[in-house]
Formats: C-alpha cells, structure tokens, sequence
C-alpha cells in the first residue's frame, strides 16, 4: 500500500509540473520571439497565466531526488517567470536597472517565492544554479530582460530538453554578430565572458570556449575585447 500510495503521489507531481511548465511554455511561446524579444504590453494582459504559474513555483519545493537536468529546468524557469513578473509590475519601463526598492536593484530584491522560501534574482543565479547546479551555459539559460542578454528562450525548459536547449541557445550567442564579434586573430565579446571567466575557463582558456560553438576558427592568441552591455529592455 505505501508503494502505491508513493508512486501515485510521484505520478501525480510529475503530471502537475508537466502542467505548470506547459503554461509558462504557452506564454513564452505567445509573447516571446525568434529573437528573445518580448512583448510586455500583450503579456501584461496575459499575466493572470503567469501568475498561476508562479502560484505552482510559491508552492514547489525542488529536491535532491530530483535529477540534476530537472532542477536545473526548474530553477532557470523560475528565474526567468520571476524576471519577466518583476518587470511587469515596474512596466512601463526602460530598463530594468530602472527598478529600485530600499535601495536594492532588481537583483537583490527578496521577492521570488519558491517552496515556501522568499529568494533574491540574485540568489537563485548565485548560490543555487551557479554553484550547485554548475554549467557556463546556465548564463544563457537564464534571462536579464536586457538588450545585451543572450536571448529569452521562447519556450520553457523541461528535464527532458534542458541540455539540447542550453546547447543550442549558447550556440546562437556564441555566434550572434550583434553580442559577439568573432574573427581568427580578434574577438570582440560580451561582457558575460569576462563577469563569468572563472565559469567558461574550467577546462582552459575563453578562447577555447567560444571555439567550441564558434562558426569560425579563432587563433588561440587572438585578442579579446569586450563589449559595452545593453542594458534597455528587451521589448519588441
């Protein structure tokens, strides 16, 4: 009887998290496009579906049972809901370094409630994907709301998709000519690549990244220079 009663509770989990993800899902896939562009306006009449995902990430307590990809899907969905739903309730706006209260930016704001605990942007990107779900693409999984941030990802992440999408979406940054300017003996890169060394030089140099995904071949003693940050929202 308990393992039923077990297996019907992780049954039941699995099928209410399909559902919530599928919301968020609908609605990136609504108001967000090709190009990680939103559209705030639409999306501000369309926020009583973000909420009732939000509503599902107050009341969810991720575990260690979970598998690494499944978390990682969770959190980076609960940093972009939360991102887009902090931006919403400042809209209209320019940026989102606009946002102040107390004194804190947007970042550091203690607002995004997930399991019954209260986190800052900050927080969730820092000390839980960062740290104890390590992965430099995690720096295009998760969203800034800003012109120079790698792409809001028009769909939302599943344990399932996660590693085939951070791929793809680190793939397209690498070689955006708009966020990154790559040729054989010069790079010009985001600044991300150099608030984040420590994260894409793990198994050797920035250069040795980007080649990884680069279109081009890049020298290994190319220069590197970074590029000024966008920060005016990602608006469309």
């Amino acid at each position: 009887m308990k393992k039923l009663t077990f297996f019907l509770f992780v049954s039941f989990s699995f099928m209410q998290l399909q559902a919530q993800t599928s919301i968020f899902n609908n609605l990136l896939e609504t108001h967000v496009s090709k190009q990680g562009l939103v559209n705030y306006k639409n999306l501000k009449a369309d926020e009583a579906k973000l909420n009732t995902y939000i509503s599902y990430l107050e009341e969810t307590k991720p575990t260690s049972s979970w598998s690494v990809a499944k978390q990682k899907a969770f959190w980076i969905n609960a940093y972009n809901a939360y991102t887009l739903k902090i931006i919403l309730d400042n809209y209209p706006l320019k940026s989102i370094t606009d946002i102040k209260e107390d004194g804190k930016t947007a970042w550091k704001i203690p607002f995004a409630k997930v399991g019954g605990k209260t986190y800052t942007l900050d927080h969730i990107e820092h000390e839980i994907l960062r740290k104890n779900l390590f992965d430099p693409r995690i720096h295009v999984g998760v969203n800034c709301a800003s012109g120079s941030c790698p792409k809001l990802a028009n769909m939302a992440f599943t344990e399932q998709n996660i590693d085939s999408a951070l791929e793809k979406l680190m793939t397209a940054f690498v070689n955006d000519s708009s966020r990154n300017k790559l040729s054989e003996k010069k790079v010009k890169i985001s600044s991300i690549f150099n608030w984040f060394k420590d994260d894409f030089t793990k198994e050797g140099s920035v250069i040795d990244y980007l080649n990884k995904y680069a279109d081009i071949k890049i020298n290994k003693k190319a220069k590197i220079s970074y590029l000024n940050y966008d920060w005016s929202l990602n608006e469309k």
